[in-house]
C-alpha cells in the first residue's frame, strides 16, 4: 500500500511538470519567430513573410489545447498510475533485449566485429554524399542565375526554421503519452525510470532530427543544382541536364541511408542490450512525426503555391515562370518543400521504421536468441551491401550514360534513369543471394538461405518493376498521357480530367495486383517447416523482408525522385534570371565559359528534361507507399502479440466475426477520406487566396520582375495555409489513434490494416492521375509547341486539379500510416494496460480523444472554408 500512495504522489508531480510543458509549449509557440537576419534586404523580407505566415497560428487553438491538457492530465495522472499493474512485463516493444552479436561468426569474425567494419560502410556513404555537394557547389554558374538560386533557398531554409519549431511542438503531444506510458502505467522492468523515459525522449528527438537533417541537406543540395542545371542548359547539350540532377539526387540518396544506418548501427552496436528497444522505439517514433509533419506541410505549400502560379498563365496569358509573376518565387520554393523536403525526411522515415519493424518482429516471433543474432547481423549486413551496389550502379550507368550521350543533340532523358533503376535492381538481387549464402548457409536446415534471399529480391524486383508500371500511365510517352491530350483536345478540361481518373483508377488496379503478386511470391518461400520451425509467424516476416526489398535501391529511389525537383526549378530560375535580357550576355559567356550561347534550345530542353522529371517523381511514390503498407502490417504484428500474448489467447479476435476488428476495418476507410478531403482542403483555400491576391497585384506593364513585397505576400499565403492544415491534420489523426485504440484493442488492429489498404489504393489512384495530368501539359508545351492556345489552358486545369491529388494528399498517406501504426504501439498498450483496472475510464477516455479528433476534423473543413477565412 505504501509503494501504491507513492506512485500516486509522483503521478501527481509527474501530471503537474506536464501541465507546465504544455503551458511553456503554448508560451513559446506564441513567440514563433525567424532567428538570424540573411544579411539581404530582399531576403529579409521574404523570411519575414514566412514569419507572419505563421502568425495564424498564434490565435486559439494551441493555447486552448495546451491549458486543455495542463487541466485534464492532473486530473488523469494519478488515475493512471494508481492503474498500473503489479506484474512484470511492462514496456512493451521497449523491453525488447537484444541477442549478444558477438556469439556469432561471419567470416572468421564474431556478428559485433562485422557490423562494426559496416559502420566504415555508412562514413563512405555520408563522404559520397558530402563530395558530390562540393562538386554541385563548384560547377560553373552565372551570376544571375545563382542569384535566384540562393533566393530560393534562403526563403527554403527560413520555412524550414519555422517548421522545425512547429514540430517540436508537435512532440509534445507525443512526449506526454511516451511519458505516461514508460514513466508510470508500464516502466520497462527491471530499469529505471530516470534512465529509460529520458532515453526514449531523447531518441524520439534523434529521429526528428534525422528527418529534419537530412531536408535540410536535400534543399541545399537541390538548390545548387537548380542553377548550375540552368546555366549549363545554355550550352545546348541535353546530356549536363541529365547529369547534375541525377548527380545531386544520388548525393541525397546516399547520405540519407547512409545517416539511417549510421544511426540505427550505433544504437545496434553501442548501446546497452536491454536498453536497445527503448532507443529504437524513440527514434522511430521521432523520424515518423517529423516526416507526417513536413510531408502534410511540405506538400500543402508547394500546390498553393503551384496552382496560383499556374493559373496564371490561363488568366494573363503569360509564359510559364513568368518573372513578372509574384507567385512564381513561391512555386519555386514549393518545389522544394513538396518535392525535396517531404520525400527527402519520407525516406530518412521509411527506411528506418522498416528497420525497427524487422528488428522488433526477429525478438519477438523468433525462439532461438543464436538465430535472432544471425538474422540481425544478415539483416543489416544486407542494408550495407545495398549501398555498396547503388553507389556501383549509379557509377556503372553513369560510364554507359557518357558514353552514349555525351556528345548527343538529341536525348531521350527517361532513358538512362530508366537503366539506373533495372542495374541497381539487378546488382542488388544478386548481392542478396551472394551474402546471404556466404552468412547464413547453414541456417534452419540449410535452405534458408536462398528462400530468405528470395523474398527480398521479390522486393527489390518491385522496385524495378513498379516505376516501369508508373510510366505505363504517367510518362510523356505513354497512351494514357496522349489519351488525356486526345481527350483535351475535343471536350476541353472535363474530358481531359476524366482521362487522367481513368489512369490513376487503371493504375491502382495494375500496381496492386503486382504488389499482391510479388508479396504472394514471398509468402510462397515463407512455406514449410524451415521457416516455421525457427519463428511464428514466418509469412509476417517474409511481408517484413518484401519491404527491406523494396527499400534496397533506397539511394537510387531517392535520387530518381530529387531529379524532378531539379528540373523543375531549373526552368524557374532560367526564367527569372532574366539572362536574356542582359547587356552583352552572349559577349560575356563567350569570354568567361568559352561556349556560345543557346537561348531557345536551352529552353526546350530544360522543359523536356522536366517531362523526364515529372515521370520519375511519379515511380518513386507508389515504391514508398507499398512500403509503409507492408512495413505497417510488420509492425502491427507487434501489436497482435502483445494483444494474444504471443498468439497463445485471444487469436479467435482477429477475425471478421469478431465486432469491434470488422468495424476497425470500416473506420480505417473513414479517415483516409477525411485526409484526402483535408488537405486537398487546405491546398483549394491557400490557393483561392494566392490567386484572389496575385491577381490584384500583378503588374505586366512597367516593370521585369515582381516586387519583392508581392512575393513575400504569396509565400505568406502559402505558409499560413500549410501550418493551418497541418495542425488540423495532425491532431485529428493523434486524437483518432488514442481514441480507437481505446475503444477495443482488436477494432484498433483492424483499423490500422485498413488504414495501410485503404491508403495504399487511395495513393496510387490518385498519385498517378495527377502524374498523367502534368505530363499531359508538358506534351503540349514541348512536343505538341502549343503554349497559349485553348488546348493548353485546358491542360493546365487538369495539372492544378491534379496538383494536390499527387503532391499533397497520396504522397503524405505513406507517413500517415506509419505515425499511427507506430504511435498505436503506445496508445493500445496504454488502453490495455489502464483497462485492466478501470474498464469505465477507459471507455470515457475513448469518446473522449474521438470526440476531440472529430472537433479538428470539423475544423479541417469548417474551419478552412473559403469564406470562413477573411482575407488579410
Amino acid at each position: 500500500m505504501p509503494v501504491q500512495n507513492n506512485v500516486v504522489q509522483y503521478g501527481v508531480y509527474f501530471s503537474l511538470a506536464v501541465s507546465a510543458l504544455w503551458l511553456l509549449a503554448a508560451f513559446l509557440f506564441t513567440r514563433l519567430g525567424i532567428g538570424r537576419d540573411t544579411g539581404h534586404a530582399p531576403l529579409q523580407r521574404i523570411a519575414g513573410a514566412i514569419k507572419h505566415g505563421a502568425e495564424v497560428l498564434r490565435k486559439r487553438q494551441p493555447k486552448a489545447l495546451a491549458l486543455l491538457m495542463g487541466l485534464l492530465v492532473p486530473i488523469l495522472a494519478p488515475t493512471f498510475a494508481s492503474a498500473q499493474p503489479e506484474h512484470v512485463g511492462g514496456g512493451g516493444e521497449a523491453n525488447l533485449v537484444l541477442p549478444d552479436l558477438s556469439t556469432v561468426n561471419f567470416f572468421g569474425m564474431n556478428g559485433h566485429a562485422l557490423l562494426m567494419i559496416g559502420l566504415l560502410f555508412c562514413v563512405g556513404g555520408l563522404l559520397f554524399g558530402l563530395a558530390i555537394y562540393v562538386q554541385l557547389k563548384n560547377l560553373p554558374v552565372h551570376r544571375t542565375m545563382l542569384e535566384i538560386s540562393e533566393l530560393i533557398y534562403e526563403t527554403c531554409k527560413t520555412y524550414l526554421v519555422t517548421q522545425g519549431k512547429f514540430i517540436v511542438l508537435l512532440w509534445a503531444f507525443i512526449a506526454v503519452i511516451i511519458a505516461l506510458y514508460f514513466g508510470y502505467l508500464a516502466p520497462v522492468p527491471g530499469k529505471s525510470i530516470a534512465v529509460t523515459l529520458p532515453v526514449i525522449l531523447l531518441f524520439s528527438l534523434v529521429g526528428i532530427a534525422g528527418s529534419y537533417g537530412v531536408a535540410w541537406f536535400g534543399i541545399r543540395v537541390n538548390t545548387f543544382a537548380n542553377s548550375r542545371t540552368a546555366f549549363a542548359g545554355l550550352r545546348g547539350k541535353p546530356y549536363p541536364l541529365f547529369a547534375i540532377p541525377l548527380k545531386a539526387g544520388m548525393s541525397i540518396g546516399m547520405l540519407l541511408i547512409s545517416v539511417e544506418l549510421l544511426i540505427m548501427l550505433f544504437i545496434l552496436l553501442f548501446i546497452p542490450r536491454d536498453y536497445a528497444g527503448p532507443c529504437f522505439i524513440g527514434f522511430a517514433i521521432g523520424e515518423s512525426l517529423g516526416a507526417a509533419a513536413l510531408r502534410i506541410a511540405g506538400g500543402i505549400f508547394t500546390k498553393i503555391a503551384d496552382i496560383g502560379a499556374d493559373l496564371m498563365k490561363i488568366v494573363f496569358k503569360i509564359k510559364e515562370d513568368d518573372a513578372r509573376n509574384p507567385g512564381v518565387i513561391a512555386d519555386c520554393t514549393g518545389d522544394n518543400a513538396g518535392d525535396s523536403v517531404g520525400p527527402s525526411a519520407d525516406g530518412f522515415e521509411t527506411y528506418g521504421v522498416t528497420g525497427v519493424a524487422l528488428i522488433t518482429f526477429i525478438l519477438l516471433a523468433v525462439k532461438s536468441q543464436e538465430t535472432q543474432a544471425q538474422l540481425l547481423v544478415w539483416i543489416f549486413v544486407m542494408r550495407v551491401a545495398m549501398l555498396v551496389s547503388s553507389a556501383g550502379a549509379y557509377f556503372l550507368n553513369g560510364a554507359i550514360a557518357h558514353a552514349k550521350y555525351a556528345n548527343s543533340e538529341e536525348m531521350d532523358f527517361e532513358s538512362p534513369l530508366t537503366s539506373l533503376v533495372w542495374i541497381t535492381s539487378i546488382t542488388s538481387i544478386l548481392l542478396t543471394y551472394i551474402v546471404s549464402y556466404l552468412m547464413i548457409p547453414t541456417l534452419g536446415d540449410g535452405t534458408l538461405w536462398w528462400k530468405l534471399a528470395s523474398i527480398i529480391s521479390c522486393g527489390t524486383l518491385a522496385g524495378a518493376v513498379i516505376p516501369e508500371l508508373v510510366k505505363v500511365f504517367t510518362s510523356t510517352k505513354s497512351s494514357h498521357v496522349k489519351e488525356v491530350v486526345k481527350s483535351a483536345q475535343e471536350g476541353g478540361a472535363s474530358l481531359g480530367i476524366l482521362s487522367g481518373f481513368v489512369a490513376g483508377n487503371m493504375s491502382a488496379y495494375w500496381l496492386g495486383l503486382t504488389m499482391v503478386a510479388l508479396m504472394g511470391t514471398g509468402y510462397y518461400f515463407s512455406t514449410g517447416s524451415s521457416m516455421a520451425e525457427q519463428m511464428l509467424a514466418p509469412a509476417v516476416f517474409a511481408f517484413g523482408l518484401v519491404a527491406f526489398g523494396f527499400l534496397g535501391m533506397g539511394p537510387v529511389t531517392i535520387a530518381v525522385d530529387s531529379y524532378g525537383p531539379v528540373t523543375d526549378n531549373a526552368q524557374s530560375v532560367y526564367e527569372l534570371s532574366l539572362i536574356e535580357n542582359v547587356r552583352g550576355i552572349e559577349a560575356e559567356l563567350k569570354k568567361d565559359y568559352k561556349f556560345d550561347v543557346r537561348f531557345e534550345r536551352a529552353k526546350h530542353l530544360l522543359e523536356a528534361n522536366d517531362g523526364a522529371g515529372n515521370t520519375f517523381k511519379a515511380t518513386a511514390k507508389p515504391v514508398l507507399i507499398g512500403t509503409a503498407v507492408v512495413g505497417a502490417t510488420t509492425m502491427t504484428f507487434s501489436i497482435i502479440m502483445a494483444l494474444t500474448g504471443g498468439l497463445t489467447h485471444d487469436v479467435e479476435n482477429l477475425s471478421l466475426l469478431h465486432a469491434p476488428f470488422m468495424l476497425g476495418l470500416i473506420c480505417g476507410g473513414a479517415i483516409i477520406y477525411w485526409f484526402t478531403g483535408a488537405s486537398t482542403q487546405a491546398v483549394t483555400t491557400g490557393a483561392y487566396r494566392a490567386v484572389e491576391f496575385i491577381k490584384a497585384n500583378i503588374n505586366l506593364e512597367s516593370t521585369e520582375k515582381a516586387s519583392v513585397s508581392d512575393s513575400k505576400k504569396v509565400v505568406e499565403i502559402c505558409t499560413k495555409y500549410a501550418q493551418k492544415g497541418m495542425f488540423n491534420i495532425f491532431l485529428a489523426v493523434f486524437f483518432a489513434t488514442l481514441g480507437f485504440a481505446f475503444i477495443e484493442p482488436f477494432l484498433f488492429v483492424g483499423y490500422l490494416f485498413s488504414l495501410a489498404i485503404f491508403g495504399l489504393y487511395q495513393a496510387i489512384f490518385m498519385a498517378n492521375a495527377g502524374g498523367a495530368w502534368d505530363n499531359a501539359k508538358k506534351v503540349v508545351e514541348v512536343d505538341m509547341h502549343q503554349k497559349g492556345t485553348p488546348l493548353h489552358d485546358a491542360t493546365v486545369i487538369g495539372d492544378t486539379v491534379g496538383d494536390p491529388f499527387k503532391d499533397t494528399s497520396s504522397v503524405a498517406m505513406n507517413p500517415i500510416i506509419k505515425f499511427a501504426t507506430l504511435f498505436g504501439l503506445l496508445a493500445v498498450e496504454l488502453a490495455v494496460t489502464l483497462a485492466r483496472d478501470n474498464p469505465m475510464l477507459t471507455h470515457v477516455l475513448a469518446v473522449v480523444f474521438f470526440l476531440v479528433s472529430v472537433l479538428f476534423v470539423h475544423r479541417s473543413f469548417y474551419g478552412m472554408r473559403i469564406d470562413s477565412q477573411a482575407s488579410r
